[in-house]
């Protein structure tokens, strides 16, 4: 039966595939594709774990004692059975098989089947026994856990999966940790479909950089959608479909098409260089979150890296950090892939919907952390841990060496934080001359993501090279809207008179003090803001390489200059989306005329 789940549209298009749901158990498990020459001994890694519980419960019903209750021994002897069934130990080899999942995730999958079906009994004793077969895959999953311990997994087995010729796959699920959305990024998914999450969740984020339609905010969709239904994902509306009619399918099928060839005629822009029609040069730079991300960027037309998010270095590393030379080897990658265009690197801005992995005693404890968005994260955690801050900033000043590299520091809020920045520089300048290890001038600079900063700017600016707005974060802040949470999205708006007011007035104390001045957050990538961005002031914008194609189409058909005589209005308005929209829209008409 066809129904409809409704959500927050983040990226937009349309995709159509068959449902994959992850992290659907009680037990986080890793989800990653195997080589095809590795499916048997996948296989054989599932049945000895299968094997290693059933001699775990076969010894436990043994060492009983006689007095134990007769209802104690009935459950081992249903775990046992369940053990045994085909249904489930068959029906995981063949996820094996077929879709060339690791083991986890095949049982995982097929524990969600078989959850599902629990739940359809009528008979209230049969369905409660969901609880049971749940206690069994969680023992499974417990040895393959312990078995992958002594035994990591290589490298080399693990694949990013080409399903050419068969269908599409949508990835659904409750969240995706940003670690965990690093492992898709270059996978086969073609859509992404979560419960929680808002525009500006991570989830987001990654969705729009690979530019596939994603739905987030959702709330039931991981419960209503069952492994491998047919599923349409309308990034545009937020609207996700399951189980369409042949005559829905086929009316997305067209829409996907249309989309595809809009996309192919904005491709054609994307060495065109980025003036307004009345000359302004707009530098369009590229979001990226790893080395392997820069070849895209340029492939895009980007003219440069305008924020380098290194904390992705540190993630999905079960809570080690990466040594200075791993970083250097990765920083050193991109400069080099950018081929001599500037490369601006932020430090790590690690916490609130970005923790580490299984945080170690000197790391974050989100868990303890009532607002980890307001605790010791980004620039707060690096001043907090000198010795890591430090050897970031090594690996940083070493990749100089290799061409043009800016320095960007997260979330700064006080004089006082850029005083210690300062000085720890000249320690690790000191510490790499010393060590003979080469460098060139790094440009510094701070990010504009906290409204105390915007509002001292003038002052953050006699000490600092260039500024960079992270619309994302000021936004939250600002209107004190938990970004990534789905309960108050609708009050996360980008277009607040607040909001507008310290972005133009960012810009303009920038502009006069003679620094340079770029929008990173999201509000970059959308054509809706680009009017308003150059109206501003701005002539730097940074986002994903997938929305530079559209925001240059923009930038191309603006008058910068003129643009710049409506912002007064727009600024003053009781509503400045829709007096934007008036605003714009007559300096359309009149364009057209003239």
């Amino acid at each position: 039966m066809s129904f409809q789940v409704f959500g927050i549209p983040v990226s937009r298009g349309v995709a159509i595939g068959r449902a994959v749901l992850v992290n659907s158990s009680r037990v986080d498990v890793a989800h990653y594709f195997i080589a095809e020459d590795r499916i048997e001994a996948e296989i054989a890694r599932a049945v000895s774990a299968r094997d290693e519980v059933v001699r775990e419960l076969e010894t436990l019903k043994a060492d009983l004692p006689s007095d134990a209750p007769h209802e104690l021994a009935a459950l081992l002897d249903v775990h046992l059975m369940l053990l045994h069934d085909d249904a489930l130990t068959g029906a995981t080899k063949q996820w094996i098989i077929e879709r060339h999942y690791n083991a986890e995730w095949a049982l995982s999958a097929q524990l969600e089947v078989l959850a599902r079906q629990f739940d359809e009994m009528e008979d209230d004793y049969l369905r409660e026994r969901k609880a049971d077969l749940e206690q069994v895959v969680e023992r499974i999953l417990g040895a393959l856990a312990r078995e992958q311990g002594r035994n990591p997994v290589d490298a080399a087995s693990v694949v990013q999966r080409d399903f050419a010729g068969e269908d599409p796959l949508l990835l659904v699920a409750a969240d995706i940790a940003p670690a965990d959305m690093m492992q898709f990024k270059r996978s086969i998914f073609h859509g992404f479909i979560t419960d929680i999450g808002g525009k500006t969740s991570h989830t987001a984020i990654v969705a729009r950089s690979m530019d596939i339609p994603a739905v987030v905010g959702t709330r039931e969709a991981s419960r209503l959608i069952r492994q491998d239904d047919w599923v349409i994902i309308d990034g545009d509306a937020g609207a996700v479909i399951v189980d369409p009619s042949p005559i829905v399918l086929e009316e997305y099928r067209f829409r996907q098409r249309q989309s595809e060839l809009e996309r192919a005629k904005l491709a054609r822009l994307r060495h065109k260089p980025a003036l307004t029609l009345d000359g302004e040069h707009i530098e369009l730079h590229a979001n990226i979150e790893m080395p392997a991300d820069a070849p895209a960027a340029v492939e895009a037309g980007a003219t440069g890296v305008g924020l380098f998010r290194s904390e992705f270095l540190f993630m999905n590393r079960d809570g080690e950090l990466p040594s200075e030379e791993e970083q250097f080897v990765a920083y050193k990658a991109a400069v080099e892939a950018m081929r001599g265009m500037p490369v601006t690197i932020r430090t790590v801005d690690v916490g609130a919907d970005k923790p580490l992995d299984r945080m170690s005693a000197h790391e974050l404890r989100h868990e303890h952390v009532l607002n980890p968005a307001m605790g010791l994260r980004a620039i707060r955690w690096s001043l907090a841990e000198p010795s890591m801050f430090r050897q970031q900033l090594r690996a940083i000043y070493r990749a100089s060496a290799f061409g043009k590299v800016r320095l960007l520091i997260p979330m700064v809020a006080h004089l006082s934080e850029i005083r210690q920045i300062l000085e720890t520089i000249k320690k690790v300048q000191q510490q790499l001359t010393d060590a003979g290890h080469a460098f060139t001038k790094v440009d510094l600079g701070v990010m504009i993501e906290i409204p105390a900063a915007a509002v001292m700017l003038p002052l953050l600016l006699r000490h600092v090279d260039f500024v960079s707005i992270g619309t994302n974060d000021l936004i939250q802040y600002t209107l004190a809207i938990d970004r990534a949470d789905e309960s108050v999205a609708h009050l996360y708006d980008p277009w607040h008179p607040a909001v507008l007011q310290l972005l133009a007035s960012s810009i303009a104390h920038a502009r006069a003090a003679g620094k340079s001045v770029s929008v990173c957050g999201e509000m970059a990538g959308d054509s809706a803001f680009t009017f308003l961005l150059l109206a501003m002031g701005l002539r730097s914008f940074s986002m994903h390489p997938s929305q530079i194609p559209s925001v240059k189409q923009r930038i191309l058909r603006a008058d910068a200059g003129r643009l710049s005589s409506y912002l007064a209005d727009v600024l003053d308005s009781d509503d400045p989306q829709r007096s934007a929209e008036f605003a714009f829209a007559a300096y359309r008409t009149e364009s057209k005329l003239q």
